[in-house]
């Protein structure tokens, strides 16, 4: 290749990332992949390369996002395409773990007192999900928002942020924010049982919805870890920061993406038809939910996971399931996401619509908690700098 551009395996090792880090890079227009003249591969502009080594933005999607925060964490890795947590591939720990399995091991890192061993805490009848008419009600955020506003002013105890402390805040709210969900009293029973009685599902539907929570518990630095972290490191309480999450959480580029998801996937349940259905929403100009993802270009591995596991346990869903993957594979060149496989999921167990959106809020409750641990402990105030894009300021002469 000419002295100017750099093949991908060059580029790679100059930013010191992995070749799948590398596309991802691509596919956020972190980086342009160019056609080389006199060649047939395509390569990367060593200038461009340079660039972005620097931290400067290069084309119009770099510098709509000015800012790629980078924090050192211990607790999630993604690489080669694959997840891991604290270092055990997520996919295989879902095979057997339970949601409180996990918290275990992404709170306590080396210390073994922060576990989910423990009562569930002395809340009350959850107050914030009541299921009317096959459907969980509309404000899900919200409302489990409101919950944690009113148990945070009563408990004093969260101002504990030692280890210990944190573990027992970060239990009460998970069973909380459960319990609000299945409109029942908080109580430390197995928490995908508790959502699993809640739906009235059988043994294989339960064994789903845990396989499910696990693989959502958490997903490295995405934008309400993001927000979780800011907010921990000012101080606040867990309850502040689960609150905080929860607000990125409801936008829908982020857990509104698997609302989308769910909403399309009932419509292909009820019409029977995946590709006229989603033809017809890209004829009228609307996006696929639940397509492509930027870390994983050959592939979200929790979507696998997950269609797979909706399969085996609901064996009816299958026609439905595989027409859906075939027809958005047609028209949409990326594979499914996680957002796409909980509609799935959610619509092969006949859920009620929100379903997808509570799994989400429940399982990734762990992970916001392990991440304001890493954060209370590193005693660092997350204060990114702006890069000024506006006038320059006027010099004015004197006199």
């Amino acid at each position: 290749m000419q002295s100017s551009y750099l093949t991908a395996r060059e580029t790679a090792e100059r930013l010191g990332i992995k070749r799948d880090t590398l596309y991802a890079y691509v596919s956020r227009g972190l980086l342009r992949s160019v056609a080389v003249p006199g060649s047939r591969e395509r390569g990367y502009r060593a200038e461009e390369v340079e660039l972005l080594r620097a931290g400067r933005g290069l084309s119009r999607a770099t510098r709509s996002e000015p800012l790629v925060p980078v924090i050192d964490s211990a607790i999630c890795l993604i690489e080669d395409g694959r997840l891991y947590y604290r270092g055990h591939d997520a996919i295989r720990l879902a095979d057997t773990a339970t949601l409180e399995d996990i918290a275990d091991l992404l709170w306590r890192g080396d210390d073994a007192t922060a576990t989910l061993s423990g009562s569930a805490g002395e809340g009350g009848r959850g107050r914030g999900l009541r299921t009317g008419e096959g459907r969980l009600s509309l404000g899900i955020i919200e409302r489990c928002q409101m919950r944690l506003a009113e148990m945070a002013a009563a408990d004093f105890a969260a101002l504990d942020l030692t280890l210990a402390g944190i573990a027992r805040t970060g239990r009460t709210i998970l069973y909380e924010l459960v319990a609000c969900i299945a409109d029942a009293r908080a109580k430390p029973d197995p928490v995908h049982e508790q959502l699993a009685a809640r739906w009235r599902l059988d043994e294989k539907g339960a064994d789903l919805i845990r396989r499910c929570l696990v693989l959502l518990a958490d997903h490295e630095l995405n934008a309400s870890t993001f927000v979780a972290r800011c907010v921990a490191s000012t101080g606040a309480t867990p309850y502040a920061v689960i609150a905080a999450a929860l607000s990125a959480l409801s936008g829908r580029r982020h857990g509104g993406a698997s609302v989308s998801a769910e909403a399309l996937l009932h419509e292909i349940a009820e019409r029977g038809d995946p590709l006229a259905v989603m033809a017809a929403r890209l004829a009228r100009n609307e996006m696929l939910p639940g397509l492509g993802h930027p870390l994983y270009p050959r592939g979200d591995p929790r979507a696998i996971a997950l269609l797979n596991a909706a399969i085996a346990a609901a064996p009816a869903s299958r026609p439905l399931i595989e027409a859906a993957v075939t027809a958005a594979r047609q028209l949409v060149p990326q594979p499914p996401n996680v957002d796409f496989a909980l509609g799935n999921v959610t619509t092969a167990l006949g859920l009620p619509r929100g379903s997808a959106l509570a799994l989400f809020v429940v399982g990734r409750t762990v992970g916001w908690i392990a991440h304001a641990i890493e954060q209370y402990q590193s005693d660092v105030l997350i204060r990114p700098r702006a890069r000024y894009t506006g006038s320059r300021p006027i010099e004015e002469n004197p006199g």
